[in-house]
């Protein structure tokens, strides 16, 4: 771990990780720290710096890691007089922390280096995401044959999770060539913290998939995290269209919009 906060910040920037800054931005009265006191929160509850210990530092820290699931920044007030009453000390004073979730850019990683994993990772970029490319056939999985993409890794799904490092800012696409690398590679990638894991294909091919997967002992419960058949229903057929149909998903989901259309969300204000 980094000797302070400052060079911390730095690193995790550099290797595309999560942490939660939390600052005191306002200090009235006694109180355990001043204005400007810095901790850093990481997704495991481990922290470096202060705001002030104890009770008060218990609560940031939980607050820190709320942020850091739902993305958003939080301004967290508190009374240090009553503890009785629910308050996290008796200095006397008030103190507010601002806790700003830092996250890396959004990456969308493409499993399957086909004509429609070509396209998601094409529109994908456009977009502005950060682009991995996975594919067990090397031949397939590399910038002559799929240019564009930030990382390739030829390895086989199962194993992909021991190359990259997927966070809830990690987004997987699957688009690979049938139900059973679907099933011999999932049940390693439903063990991680993706933001989005969808599957390309028809109904009846996740349902031979759900059926493999069940045999092998995943639950219903990590089953139900995928998105299968994948993307919004607009009539998609050309791989082109098709990878609309999924980024459009993807987008709703990351900013947490309804796929409803504009006329109609407009109609309901």
């Amino acid at each position: 771990m980094a000797a302070n906060i400052y060079q911390a910040l730095s690193e995790i920037e550099k290797n595309n990780q999560l942490a939660a800054l939390c600052t005191v931005v306002k200090s009235e009265g006694s109180t355990p720290r001043h204005v400007g006191s810095k901790m850093l929160v990481y997704p495991n509850g481990k922290f470096i710096g202060t705001v002030g210990g104890g009770e008060l530092e218990s609560r940031v820290i939980k607050a820190a890691l709320a942020s850091l699931n739902n993305g958003s920044a939080q301004n967290l007030s508190y009374t240090m007089a009553d503890p009785s009453r629910g308050d996290p000390g008796v200095c006397g004073g008030t103190v507010e922390v601002f806790v700003e979730p830092i996250l890396p850019p959004a990456m969308v990683v493409v499993i399957g280096a086909g004509h429609v994993g070509k396209a998601v990772v094409h529109l994908a970029k456009w977009l502005g995401f950060r682009v991995a490319v996975s594919d067990d056939r090397a031949e397939f999985c590399n910038p002559e044959s799929l240019p564009g993409a930030d990382a390739y890794y030829p390895v086989e799904m199962g194993k992909l999770t021991e190359h990259l490092k997927v966070n809830k800012q990690t987004y997987i696409v699957i688009t690979s060539r049938g139900s059973a690398v679907d099933a011999a590679g999932l049940p390693n990638l439903l063990e991680s913290d993706s933001a989005y894991i969808g599957v390309i294909g028809s109904r009846r091919r996740w349902l031979t998939t759900v059926k493999a997967l069940k045999e092998k002992g995943v639950s219903q419960e990590k089953i139900a995290q995928v998105h299968s058949p994948m993307g919004l229903e607009l009539n998609a057929e050309t791989p082109e269209e098709i990878a609309v149909s999924i980024m459009a998903e993807i987008l709703m989901i990351k900013d947490r919009g309804t796929g409803k259309p504009m006329k109609t969300k407009q109609a309901e204000a």
